[in-house]
């Protein structure tokens, strides 16, 4: 298990989200958190008791900010915006999903800014590492103003109520957190509001995403650079003096990857020289450095977006050290949301790349030689033409998941919240872009290794012959009657599990 995450002492970083997340690295705050978390729960005591009115504190909430609420019913009122605002519907999101929600609306809480008593972060911590997962549903979130329904969810959890998944199955929250020995939380004034107001899944997800694109991009070096030998290519495209030409910092990334993947290759060697009357590659292979740089670029200005946002505290309205609650709009998710739907294009072209190569490879007029959709018996055997119809059918979807969502906006709260960023909506997308490319890859993968296969005795590279023979010790290997989906699902493990990278041992 990973170290424990202490909030409060310095930034939070993706790696610290990744740890706690999916890790399952227990968190905790600093002393110093929660002393200052104290500290700026007496200034909502003082404004709560004080005869003119504090959004948040003594009011309703949106357009009904204007409403004074009495003492006596500010605990109901609390109770009663997390229940209403616990509106979700549609399939429960995924348990890393809900985790990096919990954590980064900790982290937020953490901050000293949002006016909560320190028992009650410290008893959304407590959930996290009793691995107690509350039940959050597909919509309800419009990015701004926060996250509400799914946050609104995690904030019934903790008083006790709705769903939760814990040790294996579907629960009532009051029996998860009394197994656990955790008291459940009666929310004082500030305090809903302060567990519902943030960009916390939007950004989770964007965070998880990039961990998972990072992984994503390096094996689609890799996979390029299997096709681009299998398909006789040449290396000499991807030279760092040719890559300086054009000083992207992703492009010369990728070329280098690319060309050390393919050194010591005696396929590629047994076509260089004057005998060799291919004069230039098509573009799905001389420019991977290009369409993968370019994504890797995209990412690294995503993650910028990220990284700022982890440092930012994100409520409405918020507690200043001076004392004053002043209302704000931090809580619009714009700046996210703009970021995860930039993401889903590089995804989709990347992806449609790789099934570019794919198809190459399967086409007898353009593959150099190799057999029919690589097949065992051509006409008996249909080899991996249908492999390819999986890719395209996929990268068609990851074109529809590139149509941005945050362009879009619905007005809600009787036009209080009149605009609105669709944050949520696009993380969404890009989740399953995610998992698009990772599929797409993984065919790429079989298909690169297949032809491999074919041109023997030639044999590959050190770096892409490793990858080729991880994959044979997961797969059935060469022959008819060979049943692929299987064989995807084993490749798409491969790659998303990091083991694909950890087998070429490529250092660049």
């Amino acid at each position: 298990m990973p170290e424990p995450v202490f909030l409060g002492s310095k930034p939070m970083t993706s790696a610290d989200v990744v740890d706690v997340v999916r890790g399952k690295a227990h968190v905790g705050l600093t002393e110093a958190a929660e002393k200052n978390l104290a500290a700026t729960r007496q200034h909502i005591e003082d404004l709560a008791h004080a005869t003119s009115p504090t959004y948040g504190v003594s009011t309703g909430f949106g357009a009904l900010a204007t409403r004074h609420i009495p003492v006596e019913s500010r605990t109901a009122l609390q109770r009663s915006l997390i229940r209403s605002h616990a509106a979700g519907a549609g399939p429960a999101v995924e348990e890393e999903v809900v985790r990096a929600l919990m954590l980064l609306r900790l982290r937020t809480l953490a901050s000293g800014y949002t006016g909560v008593r320190p028992e009650t972060a410290q008893t959304l911590a407590a959930l996290l590492n009793a691995g107690i997962t509350p039940v959050v549903h597909e919509f309800g979130s419009l990015g701004c103003s926060g996250d509400l329904a799914p946050l609104a969810a995690i904030a019934l959890a903790l008083m006790g109520e709705g769903e939760v998944d814990h040790e294996g199955a579907r629960k009532p929250a009051a029996e998860a957190l009394k197994a656990a020995g955790i008291t459940p939380v009666v929310l004082a004034e500030k305090e809903g509001l302060a567990l519902t107001n943030g960009t916390d899944g939007m950004l989770g997800m964007l965070l998880l995403a990039a961990a998972d694109l990072h992984n994503l991009l390096d094996v689609a070096d890799l996979t390029a650079a299997m096709s681009v030998e299998a398909l006789l290519g040449t290396d000499r495209a991807f030279a760092a003096d040719l890559q300086a030409l054009r000083p992207h910092p992703g492009q010369a990334a990728s070329a280098a990857r690319m060309f050390a993947a393919l050194q010591g290759s005696k396929i590629v060697e047994s076509h260089r020289g004057p005998d060799c009357n291919r004069v230039q590659d098509a573009y799905s292979l001389r420019c991977a450095p290009q369409v993968h740089g370019a994504a890797r670029d995209t990412l690294t200005h995503a993650e910028l977006v990220a990284d700022r946002e982890l440092r930012s505290a994100v409520d409405n309205p918020v507690v200043l050290a001076d004392g004053r609650v002043e209302s704000n709009g931090n809580f619009h998710g714009a700046p996210v949301a703009y970021v995860l739907d930039f993401l889903a294009i590089p995804v989709a072209d990347v992806a449609s790349i790789a099934e570019r190569r794919t198809d190459r490879m399967l086409d007898k007029a353009r593959s150099a030689g190799l057999p029919p959709f690589l097949a065992h018996d051509p006409g008996v055997d249909s080899g991996h033409m249908i492999a390819q119809y999986t890719q395209a059918a996929v990268v068609s979807e990851l074109k529809r998941l590139a149509v941005p969502a945050s362009v879009d906006s619905i007005p809600s709260s009787a036009m209080q919240e009149d605009h609105v960023s669709m944050g949520w909506s696009a993380a969404r997308k890009l989740r399953k872009a995610v998992d698009g490319l990772t599929t797409v890859l993984a065919v790429e993968l079989l298909t690169a290794a297949r032809a491999l296969d074919f041109r023997a005795p030639l044999a590959p590279s050190p770096v892409t012959g490793a990858v080729r023979d991880l994959l044979r010790t997961k797969v059935e290997g060469p022959g008819p009657d060979r049943h692929l989906a299987p064989e995807i699902a084993a490749a798409e493990e491969l790659v998303r599990s990091g083991a694909v990278l950890a087998a070429a041992r490529l250092e660049v």
